[in-house]
C-alpha cells in the first residue's frame, strides 16, 4: 500500500502543533506562570522549551521520516538486526490509547460547556450555582458518556476520511478558527478594567513571589511544563514525520510548531489573567479556573454569553486538535499491524476507544474509589499520571538514546536526516549536550515527578 502524504507544508505544522497544543497549554500555564512569579517563570519556561523539548521532537519527526512507518513499525525499519529497539513502538500505541482514555472525556466536558453557554444555561447565576454545574455534569455518567462518544465518534469520522480530505481539511480549518478566536478572546481582555493590573503580574518578573513558591519548585515546574506540552514520547509527532518531504530541515519545522504551541500558551494568560483581576477571583486556582472560576465571569460580564461561547469553543478546539492527531496514530498503527484498510482500522477504533474511555466517565459517579486519592481522586487522575509520568518522559527517552547511541540508530543517520532539506541545521557541537545532558535531564524530569506524587 503507497504511504500517504500530507497535502502542504502549512498543513503538517498545524497538524503537528494541534496535536501539541492541548489543555494543559490553556489552563496549567496560566495559573504556573501565576503562582511561579510571573515573567520569571515565563522565561525559564522558554528556555527549558528550547534545551528540552525541541530538540526531542526532531528526533521524532526524523524516526517517522527515515522509516516512512508508524510509530509501531518506525524502529523495525531502522534499527540493527537483532536489536529491541522496535518493542517501544508497541509501548508508544499503549500511551496513545491511555491518552485518549481520559482526554476524550476532557474534550467532552469542553463542548458541554460551549453548548452550556451558548445557550444561557449558565448565565445569571451565582458563584454556588456556577460551581454546582459542574458537580451535576460529573455526577452524571449520561452526559458526560454523550459528549465522550460524539467526540470519538466525531473523531474518527473525520480520520476515516483520509488524510489529506479528512485530517488535514478539518485541522486546517480548527487550527486557523482557534488562533483567530484567541486573538479575538486577548483582544477583549485588554480592555478589561483589570487587565493592567492582571498584565503585571503575568508577565513582569516577581522573585519574591518566585521564592515563596520555592526557586527550585519554580524551575521544575517550569521544566515539566516545557516539556509535557509537546506531547512527547508516545509517537504522536513521528507520525506526521512520516507524511512530509524531505525538502525542509526538521529543526526549522519543529522550532515553527514549539512557537506556534508558546503562542497558545502565552495567549491563554492574557485571555484570563485581566478577567481574573477586573473581577476579583483567585488566579492560580488550577483546574477548576476552566470550569468554576471562568464561567463565573462570564455569568456576570457584559456580553459574557458571546465571550464565554467563544471561549469554550477555542477550548473545544484545542482539546478536539489533540484527539484527532492521536487518532491518527492509532488508526495508522492499526493498519501497519494488521494489513487492513484505513476504513476498517476506524472502525475498530470506533467501538475500542469507546470502551476504554468509560472506565474515565464512570470513574466520578459510579465508579469513584479512594483508592485513586493518591493520584487526584478520580480514573482520570491515575490515567493522566500513567501517561505524563511514565508514558511520556520514557518514551521520549528511547526516542533521544535510539537517536544518539551507537547502540541505535545512531547520531550521524539522525544527523543526516534532521539535516536533510532547506533550514537550520543540527549542529556536531550539540552532540554532547544531546548524548549526556539532555538524557540526565529526562530522568530527573522522569524522578522528581514519581517522587512528587507519592513521596512530597
Amino acid at each position: 500500500m503507497e504511504r500517504e502524504t500530507l497535502k502542504s507544508r502549512l498543513g503538517f505544522i498545524l497538524l503537528s502543533a494541534g496535536c501539541a497544543i492541548g489543555i494543559g497549554n490553556v489552563w496549567k500555564f496560566p495559573y504556573m506562570a501565576g503562582q511561579g512569579g510571573g515573567g520569571a517563570f515565563v522565561l525559564f519556561y522558554l528556555l527549558f522549551l528550547i534545551i528540552l523539548g525541541l530538540p526531542i521532537m526532531t528526533m521524532e519527526f526524523a524516526v517517522g521520516r527515515a522509516s516512512r512507518k508508524s510509530p509501531v513499525r518506525a524502529y523495525q525499519a531502522l534499527e540493527k538486526p537483532g536489536q529491541k529497539w522496535h518493542i517501544h513502538g508497541y509501548f508508544t500505541l499503549i500511551g496513545c490509547y491511555l491518552l485518549m482514555m481520559f482526554y476524550t472525556t476532557v474534550a467532552g466536558w469542553m463542548l458541554h460547556y460551549f453548548y452550556m453557554t451558548a445557550t444561557g444555561k449558565l448565565a445569571g447565576l451565582n458563584a454556588d450555582q456556577v460551581s454546582n454545574a459542574f458537580s451535576e455534569m460529573l455526577a452524571s455518567p449520561g452526559i458526560m458518556a454523550f459528549w465522550m462518544i460524539f467526540v470519538v465518534a466525531f473523531g474518527i469520522l473525520v480520520c476515516a476520511k483520509g488524510l489529506q480530505n479528512g485530517l488535514e481539511r478539518v485541522t486546517k480549518v480548527m487550527m486557523i478558527a482557534l488562533l483567530i478566536i484567541m486573538v479575538i478572546l486577548a483582544v477583549n481582555s485588554l480592555f478589561m478594567p483589570g487587565a493592567k493590573e492582571g498584565l503585571r503580574f503575568y508577565l513582569v518578573p516577581d522573585f519574591a513571589r518566585m521564592k515563596e513558591v520555592g526557586v527550585v519548585n519554580t524551575l521544575v515546574g517550569a521544566m515539566n511544563q516545557a516539556f509535557f506540552t509537546l506531547s512527547l514520547g508516545i509517537g504522536a509527532m513521528s507520525i506526521f514525520g512520516s507524511y512530509i518531504g524531505k525538502e525542509h530541515a526538521l529543526l526549522g519545522e519543529s522550532i515553527r510548531i514549539v512557537a506556534l504551541d508558546t503562542f497558545v500558551a502565552i495567549t491563554a494568560g492574557l485571555i484570563i489573567f485581566p478577567a481574573c483581576f477586573t473581577y476579583g477571583v483567585d488566579q492560580t486556582a488550577g483546574p477548576s479556573l476552566i470550569f468554576i472560576t471562568l464561567p463565573n465571569i462570564f455569568a456576570n460580564m457584559a456580553m459574557g454569553r458571546l465571550w464565554g461561547s467563544l471561549f469554550f469553543l477555542f477550548m473545544a478546539f484545542a482539546a478536539l486538535s489533540t484527539v484527532l492527531a492521536v487518532f491518527e496514530n492509532i488508526i495508522c498503527c492499526g493498519m501497519e499491524l494488521t494489513g487492513c484498510s484505513r476504513k476498517k482500522s476506524s472502525l475498530v477504533n470506533l467501538f475500542l476507544i469507546a470502551a476504554l474511555s468509560m472506565p474515565c466517565v464512570l470513574g466520578y459517579n459510579v465508579w469513584s474509589w479512594d483508592g485513586f486519592a493518591v493520584f487526584g481522586g478520580a480514573v482520570l487522575d491515575f490515567e493522566d499520571f500513567l501517561v505524563s509520568n511514565l508514558f511520556l518522559p520514557l518514551g521520549s527517552l528511547v526516542y533521544l538514546l535510539f537517536c544518539v547511541s551507537r547502540c541505535g540508530w545512531g547520531w550521524k543517520n539522525y544527523k543526516q536526516e534532521v539535516n536533510t532539506g532547506e533550514g537550520p541545521k543540527m549542529q556536531d557541537w550539540m552532540r554532547g549536550y544531546l548524548t549526556y545532558g539532555l538524557p540526565l535531564i529526562v530522568l530527573f524530569i522522569f524522578a522528581f515527578g514519581l517522587y512528587d506524587k507519592f513521596f512530597a
